[in-house]
């Protein structure tokens, strides 16, 4: 089975915290060894500013997504390996 994460890198969500919520999500990946099984793409703008930092997982588009709540987010979506 196959997980697709966009995160939206336009110049809004990236000062925001998508910058570090890339950094966080490609370790998360790399730790529980599920980087194959992840389809992770960056994306420019989605349109959602005020909404932002913005991170699509599985057609679920989430905003407000920070540090802090990345990994717990990804555990929604992820197979724990």
């Amino acid at each position: 089975m196959e997980y697709f994460i966009k995160i939206c890198m336009g110049s809004s969500c990236y000062s925001r915290g998508n910058q570090e919520n890339l950094a966080r999500i490609e370790s998360y990946l790399s730790k529980r060894q599920i980087d194959c099984l992840v389809d992770l793409r960056g994306s420019r703008c989605e349109g959602l500013c005020s909404e932002g930092p913005i991170v699509e997982i599985n057609g679920q588009v989430h905003g407000g997504v920070h540090a802090e709540s990345i990994e717990q987010l990804l555990d929604q979506y992820l197979p724990l390996q």
